[in-house]
């Protein structure tokens, strides 16, 4: 006998449904929400489902991954597709919903989403870490340039990395010119420095990690 399976993931848990190739359910239940517990609750019940799936969404790259390396026969599909399809059953859960998913698995009609590599991942959590870290410092910058124009205080550009310890002295000559903007000054300098050396650490990660990849291609 030919067995498939659906599963609705949530943050905790994941609803699972096996039928078989008669569209008859065979199992149902909950297992935690990790490529282990999956596969735990499959073992337990001696079930190898045929085709398993389970819809894009927050922690779907990492279930996918762990259960290919436990050789689940996993396949993340797209979850605005097969929304379309579980829309209309009438009975909204999450095993309702695992139900669905496996229906899909048995008919073979849902659309694969291509997983990313881990290493490819890292290098986009790198990427994305550094944008909101710079983002974050001009935010600052900008807010106390505008606190301090309040009181008169021009502060004069950053052009380059170079000019952002003028950015710092110029902020702690503002503070000596009164207690509150002194208060405001050193509280803003430490989070600027922190924010710098954490952008520069993250430079410095992306030069090494393109460095090895030049070096694998070479």
């Amino acid at each position: 006998m030919t067995y498939y399976a659906g599963l609705d993931v949530s943050l905790k848990e994941v609803s699972i449904c096996i039928i078989d190739d008669d569209g008859e359910v065979v199992a149902q239940g909950t297992a935690p929400a990790d490529p282990e517990g999956v596969a735990g609750w499959l073992k337990n019940r001696s079930l190898a489902p045929k085709r398993i799936v389970h819809e894009s969404g927050q922690l779907s790259i990492w279930l996918q991954r762990g259960m290919v390396e436990l050789y689940l026969p996993a396949i993340c599909i797209d979850a605005r597709k097969a929304h379309k399809s579980l829309s209309a059953r009438l009975n909204k859960s999450d095993s309702a919903d695992a139900e669905g998913l496996e229906q899909l698995a048995r008919m073979n009609w849902f659309t694969p989403v291509h997983i990313r590599s881990e290493e490819s991942d890292r290098l986009r959590a790198l990427v994305g870490g550094r944008e909101r870290l710079i983002r974050l410092r001009k935010d600052l910058e900008g807010h106390i340039r505008g606190v301090l124009k309040t009181f008169g205080i021009r502060l004069t550009g950053i052009g380059q990395a170079q000019q952002r310890q003028g950015f710092r002295d110029q902020l702690a000559a503002a503070g000596e010119t009164d207690p509150v903007l002194r208060t405001i000054a050193d509280g803003f300098i430490a989070a600027h420095i922190t924010l710098c050396n954490a952008t520069a650490d993250f430079d410095r990660a992306l030069k090494a990690k393109s460095k090895a990849t030049r070096s694998r291609a070479a």
